[in-house]
């Protein structure tokens, strides 16, 4: 990808078209940019050390644990349907609970059958809170209402900040994937076209790259966030590698990563050629979303 977007007709950024009841970017290459692809990373749960069931190993985890029996009444899930049901549809299927043929896209009776059996195991009192941002999530863990839950980086900065010792899981069956990006609106024009574009730039341009990384996040231009990175924070983000001394948070606290500390999933490549799903907008979203709210307030 070229590090500077331009305003040209040739090189704007491509409309979507407007579809019955959807948005379409159409089946085929076109050689053009819907969206400018910007931050990503993999997903998946995380556990107190501390709280770990016995019987279950740290090696062989995988997306059935928030599931399990020995974790019940301990489990929190995201509450988005977006993103929260595609959690609790890995989980299902890793525990052999409902089978789906394409785990981002799910049918009308695929979605029926995982949210009847989350409402099953809701009613026997298996789900302890549904989080809807990452401070809830995280002040969950601290207070030790939650052992086990859906989690994202920047909660689990905070954790660490606070001494909790969680662990990212690498499940077996593989990550939920996500990607950002922006768009610039067809109504854009003028200086506030131009200021779109340089807003569009400076995300890309590599200083915000680099905080980005100190959260757990990836950007889309690596070469140019490297240099904003000293060689060991590049080390361990990127590299899967020990941290050679204490590294910085987001925010630019010191000792956030701890020397000899290892992230959780190992190097860049590893993370990224380990995904099960992309979190995608399905095509019955607007059913899962209501299913969603059944299970929400059984």
């Amino acid at each position: 990808m070229s590090s500077i977007l331009h305003n040209t007709k040739q090189q704007n950024v491509l409309r979507c078209q407007r579809n019955p009841g959807r948005f379409s970017h159409g089946s085929r290459p076109s050689g053009h940019i819907t969206m400018l692809p910007v931050s990503h990373n993999v997903d998946s749960f995380g556990y107190r050390m501390d709280m770990l069931p016995k019987g279950l190993d740290i090696n062989q985890e995988s997306w059935s644990w928030l599931l399990d029996k020995r974790w019940k009444g301990m489990v929190s899930l995201q509450n988005d349907s977006a993103i929260g049901a595609i959690d609790a549809a890995l989980a299902a299927k890793a525990a052999g609970l409902v089978e789906f043929e394409d785990l981002g896209n799910l049918s009308v009776a695929e979605i029926d059958c995982l949210i009847d059996c989350l409402i099953n195991l809701k009613r026997q009192q298996h789900f302890r809170a549904f989080w809807s941002n990452q401070d809830q999530a995280s002040s969950d863990m601290v207070r030790g209402r939650v052992g086990i839950e859906s989690l994202w980086s920047p909660a689990m900065t905070d954790l660490k900040k606070r001494d909790i010792k969680v662990r990212m899981a690498a499940p077996t069956e593989g990550y939920r994937a996500w990607y950002g990006g922006m768009s610039i609106s067809r109504h854009v024009k003028g200086r506030t076209l131009d200021a779109a574009y340089d807003y569009l730039n400076w995300w890309i341009s590599g200083w915000p790259g680099a905080v980005m990384a100190r959260q757990g996040y990836y950007i889309s231009t690596p070469e140019l966030t490297r240099p904003h990175l000293s060689a060991a924070e590049w080390d361990f983000w990127y590299g899967g590698q020990p941290a050679a001394k204490n590294l910085p948070g987001p925010d630019g606290s010191s000792d956030l990563i701890h020397r000899g500390e290892i992230r959780d999933g190992g190097d860049y490549q590893t993370r990224m050629s380990r995904i099960a799903v992309w979190n995608t907008v399905m095509d019955e979203h607007n059913y899962l979303v209501r299913r969603w709210n059944d299970f929400m307030s059984a």
